[in-house]
C-alpha cells in the first residue's frame, strides 16, 4: 500500500511539473498587450566583461505578435494555425576599451500556453567578429544550431530535452505567469549571451529557483552551483509586472584577471509607442526621453 502511495505521489508530481502554465487573458490583460504598441524599457547597465566592469544601456522591448510554426518567423499573414506570442527582444550596447559590442536576444514566448519560447535567436557583433545561435521548439526536443568566429564552437542541430528550463524565456515568464516561475532544483539551459561570453558548453545545466515576495516587488532568483552564477530579476508584483532591474554575479575573465563581478542594469524609463512608425529624423527625441544616445 505504502509503494502504491509513493507511486501516486511521484506520478501527481511529474504531471505537475509538466503541466504548461496558462495565461489568464484578462480584459486588463488584453488592453494592455494588444493595444499596437510595443512596451520600451532601457535601463543602465554595468555590464561585467575580461574582468571588468563596462558601462553601458539595456533596452527590452516586449510586443505581441502573429507567429508561423511552419516558418519560425513572425507571420505576414492572418492564418488559422498563427500562434499568439509575447516577443522580447533585449539588447545590450557597451564598449570594452576602442570597440563596441552590440548583443541581442529574441525569444517567442506563446501567450496562452507558456511553457517555453518556440524560438529564441541570439547575436552577438564586436571587432572581433560575430556570433549567431538559434534554438528551435519541436514537439519532444529543441534543436539547436551555433555559428562563431571562435574556432571549436560553431555546431548544428544539438539537441535538447524538451522539459529542460530555457532561462531566456524567464523575462517573459515573468510578464505572462509569475506565479508559475520555476522553483526548487531542475535543469535549466543558462542564458545564450552567458554561455557566449563563459564559453561553456551549449547544454543543461543543474539549477536552483527561488522567489522573495516584498510589499510591492518580488524578486526571483536563478543560481546554477556548478558555475558558481546567481542571476536575480526584480519585477513588479501587480499587472503587468514591469521588470525594474536585475543583478548577474558570476566570475569574469580568464587566468589571473579572472573575479567574481556583479552585471546591473537599473531601470531608466518605459514608454509604450507603435516604435515601428518612428522611425523618421524627427522621431529620434524618444531615444532621448528614453535616455539613449543619438
Amino acid at each position: 500500500m505504502k509503494n502504491l502511495s509513493y507511486l501516486f505521489v511521484l506520478i501527481f508530481a511529474t504531471a505537475c511539473a509538466q503541466t504548461t502554465p496558462k495565461t489568464n487573458i484578462t480584459k486588463e490583460f488584453k488592453d494592455y498587450w494588444y493595444s499596437g504598441k510595443a512596451e520600451i524599457t532601457s535601463y543602465d547597465l554595468e555590464q561585467a566583461r575580461y574582468g571588468e566592469i563596462r558601462k553601458g544601456h539595456a533596452v527590452n522591448i516586449f510586443v505581441t505578435e502573429p507567429f508561423s510554426k511552419k516558418h519560425n518567423t513572425k507571420a505576414d499573414e492572418n492564418n488559422e494555425h498563427n500562434i499568439s506570442v509575447l516577443k522580447l527582444n533585449a539588447t545590450k550596447k557597451f564598449n570594452t576599451g576602442v570597440y563596441p559590442y552590440s548583443i541581442m536576444t529574441s525569444t517567442f514566448l506563446p501567450v496562452k500556453h507558456s511553457k517555453a519560447s518556440l524560438k529564441i535567436s541570439s547575436s552577438t557583433q564586436e571587432w572581433c567578429g560575430h556570433e549567431y545561435i538559434e534554438l528551435v521548439k519541436d514537439e519532444d526536443e529543441f534543436e539547436m544550431s551555433n555559428f562563431s568566429y571562435f574556432q571549436g564552437e560553431s555546431f548544428q542541430n544539438k539537441d535538447l530535452d524538451i522539459e529542460t528550463v530555457l532561462e531566456d524565456d524567464i523575462w517573459s515568464k515573468i510578464r505572462l505567469t509569475p506565479e508559475n516561475l520555476p522553483q526548487g532544483k531542475f535543469k535549466a539551459l543558462p542564458s545564450f549571451v552567458y554561455l557566449r561570453f563563459s564559453h561553456r558548453d551549449v547544454k543543461a545545466y543543474q539549477a536552483e529557483g527561488k522567489i522573495t515576495k516584498g510589499e510591492k516587488t518580488n524578486v526571483y532568483q536563478i543560481m546554477y552551483p556548478s558555475l558558481n552564477r546567481t542571476l536575480e530579476i526584480t519585477f513588479e508584483n501587480t499587472f503587468p509586472y514591469k521588470i525594474l532591474g536585475w543583478t548577474d554575479t558570476y566570475k569574469s575573465g580568464w587566468g589571473a584577471k579572472a573575479k567574481t563581478l556583479t552585471t546591473k542594469a537599473t531601470l531608466k524609463k518605459v514608454k509604450n509607442i507603435a516604435y515601428w512608425q518612428t522611425n523618421g529624423n524627427k522621431d529620434l527625441y524618444l531615444r532621448k526621453e528614453l535616455g539613449l544616445e543619438y
